[in-house]
């Protein structure tokens, strides 16, 4: 049983509460300003001096002249530099000073407070703002915590500046967390976490390294992390500002020892960071820590407002943790302070954590629950907590900071609401920071993973013998680039080459062969399919022949993904309800019918870069069909193969020409019939889902569908897939049945279906698709055949929702 963690449980459990019991809802009317009649003074203050007790106070001045007239009424624990502050111990003799000092402001307790405790970034577009260079480089956070670990790989020595305020007083059991012991320490080693008392195996010092890897930790080639943090070239400022308590009065019955934050030490915290703004680029400070239930702003109450002011006017953004209480209506201290930036937590569906303080005061949400960063030893730890969501919002000001230089702070805070989704609760909303929005606009920007139009042959009919593998090059073939590809899409046509029936799979060249076909193949005609498939890093797919014969194969490349930023912006995919833009529409022999765009339902009338299309044909006659954008040159390579009398079906990425317009060929000596469903568009013009290829994932595996049925395919939890913030999926279908007939996927609106395979009575037929996932992370299918039909479904691609 790990002891020293069920006593940092039960610590943090008693904490909370006992800062719940001790912080009474303040309200607008408990937080007049000072007024003739003397200083504000914390309510309950003056009884619990009563009878020769003293404590800690704050006391605020109307300005620094007024200090040595406060500080003269009891003693003093701590000044600072700028600040209008002096911390006292004081009984109710002083008290009673202080309120009659005209130049006091407010009297408070110096009450110690604990910290206030997924693939969250690529929620908030992080992974988009990443992959366009937006790191955050050139920009500092603060963390103000329990210290950090400088040397966390994560982290890469990006720690630029530290210094440690944590108070000793024996009243409260309280002793330095500095490394050296005194209750103020600086520069190197004073804040990290993996020295001193923090290093102790009894202390729980990990929240300011896990803030810290939240904010900027990098996971570029490490192994065992989550990820990257919102702005990875960020660099950081550690500030520890917690004591070590050793009474239950604070820790709590059993969680002793414990690290708590006095307000002094905070309020001296913030002061370095005004120092250091001075020769250090800092943008941000963050304070994951609190306590109190506040309905109103605490403006004239809380200490901190002039450190926090004084930081905004230098152009440093204070984000603070809301508290992790639940109030639906109330938030925390420091957070109240008008001039922060308030910050809740929400859960990786999009909706508020149930731990998480909320209301009128609160500016921003993000992602809180479940939130994988770096921890003391070299490791990596799940938390929640507004601690978790603050600190996405101190990075995404840092990658801010980046895209808009000359943007003051408070505009770029502003930038973040505005851009943010909304989220609803209890009649309100508020934002949920969406920094791709805030950083990039509407229009996307060069990036990896987005999709480039791109034609021509990578093999010939070339033979691949019985039972076996080809590794395919991919980088440097066909105008192809010559490194860097991530992806390709790939018309595969195969061909028993000795009268045999087969099949053949597709694969990264260096990743293990997969269970599922791609393309299921006979000797009578080519069969041929497209897919989005992913490719090596030696820039190498690998095809398999499952059959005792050889088979000829034929590769046609249609557009490509780059691992790299190209030099031009790519398309970004958007999925739409699918519409239906031909139905049973006859093309002659050796005739052509042609698609206008400006027709197509659901699609913009410009900034189409290319349209995902599937296609269903057939005919008396065999023949080919091409595919290709108005006044282009012919296309050498095919489609599709159709067979006489049966109907057969593809799927393409097609560029229009310059009018908006796709050709359809039919190179046959009779006509035939198409039907064609758009399923969604690649655009430069705005900002979509990029292209995220992968193994190929088994989905289902032979599961039936009876005739007009349907079955519900579930995404979440398919490897290789985020569980959530996915927008598509591409995958193909392999069915068979002892009829013919055709699988379409049911969209969540709309009237028409999107077919994917159309399946030949006894035989194995494989079809591809784009589609669109549903709220709940499903994709419906749907049997519009006469019999029952056994399906095998596999991903191959995914698309991370905008």
């Amino acid at each position: 049983m790990n002891r020293p963690l069920i006593r940092r449980i039960i610590a943090v459990a008693a904490i909370l509460l006992s800062s719940m019991a001790v912080a009474a809802d303040v309200s607008a009317s408990a937080l007049s300003p000072g007024t003739s009649a003397g200083p504000w003074v914390e309510p309950g203050l003056a009884q619990k001096l009563a009878g020769g007790a003293h404590t800690r106070v704050n006391v605020v001045t109307k300005a620094r002249a007024d200090l040595s007239a406060a500080a003269s009424a009891g003693q003093v624990l701590q000044t600072l530099s700028v600040l209008p502050v002096v911390t006292l111990r004081a009984d109710q003799a002083a008290l009673a000073r202080l309120a009659a000092q005209p130049g006091v402001v407010s009297v408070s307790e110096d009450r110690p407070v604990p910290p206030t405790l997924g693939p969250s970034t690529a929620l908030i577009g992080a992974d988009r703002t990443r992959a366009a260079g937006l790191t955050g480089e050139g920009s500092v956070v603060a963390v103000l915590d329990t210290g950090v670990a400088v040397n966390h790989p994560f982290l890469g020595g990006r720690v630029v500046a530290e210094a440690c305020f944590s108070p000793i007083d024996p009243d409260y059991s309280a002793t330095s967390l500095c490394p050296d012991g005194t209750d103020q320490q600086e520069g190197p080693g004073s804040a990290d976490s993996e020295s001193g008392p923090c290093a102790a195996v009894e202390l729980d010092c990990d929240h300011g390294t896990h803030v810290a890897g939240i904010v900027a930790g990098d996971g570029e080639g490490l192994d065992g992390d989550d990820g990257s943090g919102v702005a990875p070239g960020a660099d950081i400022v550690a500030i520890q500002v917690f004591s070590k308590f050793d009474t239950e009065d604070f820790c709590g019955v059993g969680g002793t020892p414990c690290v708590l934050s006095f307000t002094s030490a905070q309020l001296a915290g913030l002061e370095k960071v005004l120092d250091l703004k001075g020769e250090l680029p800092i943008v941000a400070a963050n304070l994951s820590l609190g306590g109190g239930r506040y309905t109103a702003s605490c403006d004239t109450t809380d200490p901190r407002k002039p450190g926090i002011d004084n930081l905004l006017a230098a152009g440093v953004a204070t984000v603070i943790a809301a508290g992790n209480n639940g109030y639906p209506d109330a938030i925390s201290a420091p957070a109240c302070v008008s001039s922060a930036v308030a910050v809740g937590s929400t859960t990786n569906d999009d909706t508020v954590s149930s731990f998480s303080n909320r209301g009128p005061l609160l500016d921003l949400f993000a992602p809180g629950s479940d939130i994988i960063s770096s921890v003391p030893g070299d490791e990596w730890r799940s938390m929640s907590g507004t601690s978790m969501a603050a600190p996405h919002v101190a990075g995404a000001l840092a990658v801010l900071r980046q895209a808009f230089p000359n943007a003051g702070v408070a505009e770029l805070v502003s930038m973040l609401k505005e851009s943010g989704k909304s989220i609803s609760y209890s009649g309100a909303t508020t934002p949920r920071i969406q920094l791709d929005d805030a950083a990039l606009g509407a229009n996307p920007r060069p990036g990896p993973d987005q999709y480039f139009h791109s034609r021509g042959r990578i093999l010939d009919s070339v033979q691949i013998s019985a039972n076996s593998t080809m590794a395919v090059q991919v980088s440097g073939v066909a105008g192809l680039p010559a490194a860097g590809i991530r992806a390709v899409a790939l018309n595969i046509a195969a061909k028993g080459d000795w009268f045999n029936s087969g099949s053949v799979a597709v694969y990264p060249s260096d990743e293990q062969e997969p269970e599922s076909n791609t393309l299921f193949y006979d000797p009578n005609r080519w069969a041929s399919t497209m897919v989005i498939a992913k490719v090596g890093t030696d820039g190498k797919v690998k095809l398999v022949n499952r059959s005792a014969a050889p088979v000829r194969v034929t590769l046609d490349v249609h557009g490509h993904t780059r691992a790299q930023a190209a030099t031009t912006v790519g398309g970004t995919y958007l999925p739409i309800s699918p519409v239906r833009i031909a139905d049973r529409t006859v093309l002659p022999a050796w005739g052509n019918v042609q698609l206008a765009t400006s027709a197509m339902t659901g699609l913009p009338t410009s900034g189409v870069d290319t349209v995902a299309l599937t296609v269903m044909v057939k005919s008396a006659a065999t023949g080919t069909i091409r595919a290709y954008a108005a006044g282009d040159v012919y296309p050498v390579d095919a489609n599709i193969d159709y067979p006489a009398n049966v109907a057969a079906q593809f799927f393409t990425i097609v560029k229009p020409g310059s009018d908006g317009k796709i050709n359809l060929h039919n190179l046959g000596a009779n006509t035939v019939e198409i039907s064609v469903d758009v399923s969604g568009y690649y655009t430069a013009a705005q900002r979509g889902s990029t292209v995220k290829a992968i193994r190929p994932m088994p989905v289902a595996k032979a599961v039936t569908i009876t005739a007009g049925g349907t079955r519900v395919l579930n995404f979440t939890g398919v490897p290789d897939i985020p569980a959530s913030g996915v927008s598509a999926v591409g995958l193909t279908v392999a069915a068979k049945a002892t009829a013919a007939g055709v699988v379409s996927v049911v969209p969540a609106s709309g009237p028409s279906t999107a077919r994917v395979v159309a399946y030949a009575a006894g035989k194995d037929t494989t079809g591809f698709t784009t589609a669109a996932l549903r709220p709940d992370g499903t994709v419906v299918l749907k049997n519009e055949g006469t019999s029952q039909v056994t399906v095998s479904v596999d991903a191959y691609a995914y698309f991370p929702a905008r």
